[in-house]
Formats: C-alpha cells, structure tokens, sequence
C-alpha cells in the first residue's frame, strides 16, 4: 500500500474518532437536559404548592431537583431579578416595573380573608369594621357582639403580599396599622390566631381552609357577604383574590422552562386543589 493510502486512512480514522467523540459530547448534553436543578424562591403562599409540584417532577424526572425556598413575594421577585434563583413566586400580580425584568406566569387563584378563633361567637364583619379594627377604632369584641375582650390585631410583616393586597382593599397605609403581633407567612398567622381565642388575621383562603380541615382552631370570615371559600374565588365572586405566580426571567434554561410548563399543565390539576387553591384554565394557558 503506498505511503498515499495509508495517509489517508490514518486520516480517515482520526475523522473517524472525532465524530464518534463529537457523537459522545452531543449525546452527554442530550442527557443533561433532563437532568439538573431548578432553583426557587419566595411567597410562602406559593411556596408548598411549587414543593409538592416539584416532589412530582422530580419522580416523573429522575435527575432533576427542584429546590424551593420561602421568605415572602419580595424576596422572590427580587431574587428572580438578580438571577439568584431559576424562578421567583409571588402571590400577586407584578407592577408594570417589575414586568420589565420578569414575566409573571399563574399557577393557581387564591383568595386572603380574615380568620377568627374558631369559639370567637363574631361570625362577619364588614369592610368598615375591619377597618376600625386593624386601625384601633374599634378595640373590644363586645362592640361587635363578641365577648368583653381586646381585639388582638395580627398583621403581615412588611415585604409580603398578602400586606399589600390587605392594605390596597381598605385603602390604608401600613403606618396606620395598630398591631399587637406582627407574623411572616400563613403557618404563623393561623398558628397565633388558633392560640389565642381574641386575635383576628388575614391569611390564604386556601392555606387556611386546609388548616381548619385538619383541626387547627380558626374560621374564615366573609367579605362583602361572600363566604371565604376556594369555591367562591373558583366562581370569581370573592372581593379579594389574586393569582399565584411563577417569576422568569427572559434568558430562563431549558431545565427551568420544561419545569414551568410542568407547574402550568392539567398535571398538577390535583396537586392544585389538594392545596385548596384553584386551578388555572390549562386549555388556555400559554407555555
């Protein structure tokens, strides 16, 4: 065979090794799409509902891993904004500010109303008296049928949005609050208000019907003579709803997209209503 030949099928097997190892390279990144992290922050509200999501996902994906961390709709929209995390979650639409940076992307409705003891006789309140009392006008149960007792007013700290909805639907500033505690998330706020047969707070409509359901000693509250309920947000009567949002930036992975289109499939439909919150209309939903 002439040095020519075999010049040439040298080559050839070099060509030959490059491909195979090009073939290998793609195949490895092939794999790595569905394996990897997808990290998470935010609402507290949001936060269980995108844990038990992932908890499903990551069965139907082995190699995946969904990381989700609380601390309230701020942090999450911040920490959405600076890149800190894959995806942040809000418990509240976005300003048009803020849906410069990230595209908000519903899961799931909710609703906040006010929770009593589950003993306290009061069983409504209008808007004005809830007013009066988180603003201390009004400062005795006995004053709205209850018993000779002080109210003791339980607010949301600042950064969640559960406080800013509260204080956009009775047109207050937080300054005029007249708190006696002051809570983080959901869990805290029925844990005060089931402690204390006295205290009034406003939580989740969804968390709260869970809680009640499993014994916790709290009732919700109508508002505006709508029963707080899941059904009554699912029928779009309640007066103080709002969506439960997935934050992305523009540049979001491969990972956390398929992840996203996951939490926004007919998928999660009973994940979402094992929560007590209400399901999106998936045929309509955007992916």
């Amino acid at each position: 065979m002439s040095s020519f030949t075999w010049k040439r099928v040298a080559t050839t097997a070099r060509w030959m090794g490059m491909v195979v190892t090009g073939s290998l390279i793609l195949a490895g990144c092939g794999n790595n799409e569905t394996t990897g992290k997808v990290t998470l922050s935010g609402s507290s509200t949001v936060a269980p509902l995108a844990q038990v999501i992932g908890q499903q996902y990551e069965s139907e994906n082995p190699g995946m891993e969904i990381d989700v961390q609380t601390g309230g709709s701020s942090r999450g929209i911040s920490d959405a904004t600076r890149g800190l995390v894959d995806i942040g979650m809000a418990s509240r639409a976005l300003t048009p500010e803020e849906q410069e940076n990230l595209s908000p992307h519903t899961i799931a409705w909710d609703g906040i109303a006010p929770i009593v003891h589950r003993d306290n006789p009061v069983t409504e309140l209008s808007d004005s008296q809830i007013r009066g009392i988180y603003t201390g006008e009004i400062s005795n149960w006995s004053v709205l049928g209850g018993p000779d007792a002080e109210i003791v007013v339980v607010n949301k700290a600042e950064g969640r949005s559960t406080l800013k909805l509260f204080l956009h639907y009775f047109d207050l500033k937080n300054s005029e609050i007249a708190a006696d505690v002051v809570i983080g998330d959901n869990q805290q706020g029925i844990k005060t208000v089931a402690g204390n047969p006295y205290a009034i707070g406003y939580v989740s409509i969804g968390t709260a019907e869970f809680e009640a359901s499993e014994g916790a000693a709290i009732r919700l509250l109508p508002m505006g003579g709508v029963e707080a309920s899941t059904a009554s947000v699912s029928s779009g009567r309640f007066p103080l709803s709002r969506p439960l949002n997935l934050l992305v930036r523009p540049d979001l992975s491969q990972a956390s997209q398929r992840f996203l289109d996951y939490a926004r499939s007919a998928q999660v439909a009973d994940l979402v209503k094992g929560q007590f919150f209400v399901p999106i209309d998936y045929s309509s939903a955007e992916h």
